[in-house]
């Protein structure tokens, strides 16, 4: 057992490389998914009707579908449809990115409307504008608010970049699946790819709880 786990180090190390592949996807994502997210709540929340019937037809699309279609549409159907081909990285963080930004713009909505109503009144009595309502009153609150969430929705994006080893990236998964096709051993590469996954959620996650205790403070 213990020559085998000696034998095993150097596949260990090859996919434990892919952590970076798999961080560079999900931050990138989750980037371009809080600025269309944050659009997108911004519609939803103002008494404007055509833009609050875009942003909810959106979610309503981006949300009611798997993420392996949408991605597959990017990276095999678009290219054909705008003649334009697409590498690995620019298809997973456009897909990645439109399907976060549909249920980070629910947060983000969730978040605003969670706000008391009693200080968007006033700040309207004293003659705040909407847009300086926004930005000083609602999400510095909002924000507090949708932490969680937030970070749950990064936790689950991590674990969904998964998908992107299915068009031939060398991210944690594929890696893990060189090795067992290589070795003929399913379990540890598996295991590695796993434990991997976990410890990045781990550390995400108690540096949230750090973080939610500081804005708490």
């Amino acid at each position: 057992m213990y020559e085998d786990l000696v034998a095993f180090t150097p596949y260990f190390i090859y996919i434990v490389k892919g952590i970076g592949v798999t961080l560079k996807y999900s931050i990138t994502s989750v980037f371009f998914g809080l600025i269309i997210g944050s659009s997108l709540a911004l519609f939803k929340v103002l008494e404007i009707g055509l833009l609050r019937f875009i942003a909810h037809a959106y979610t309503s699309v981006f949300r009611g579908t798997p993420v392996l279609i949408q991605l597959s549409i990017v990276y095999f159907a678009l290219p054909g449809l705008l003649g334009v081909k697409l590498n690995v990285f620019v298809a997973g963080v456009i897909a990645f990115s439109l399907n976060s930004g549909a249920y980070i713009s629910e947060i983000i909505r969730s978040g605003i409307e969670s706000v008391d109503k009693g200080q968007i009144e006033a700040a309207k009595a004293l003659g705040v504008s909407p847009v300086l309502r926004m930005k000083d009153i609602i999400l510095p609150q909002a924000f507090r608010y949708i932490l969680p969430a937030l970070v749950n929705e990064l936790i689950n994006l991590i674990k969904e970049s998964a998908l992107i080893s299915v068009i031939g990236e060398m991210d944690l998964m594929r890696r893990a699946h060189v090795v067992s096709s290589e070795t003929f051993e399913f379990f540890l590469p598996m295991l590695t790819a796993a434990a991997a996954y976990y410890v990045l959620v781990l550390v995400i996650s108690s540096f949230a709880m750090v973080l939610e205790k500081r804005l708490a403070l």
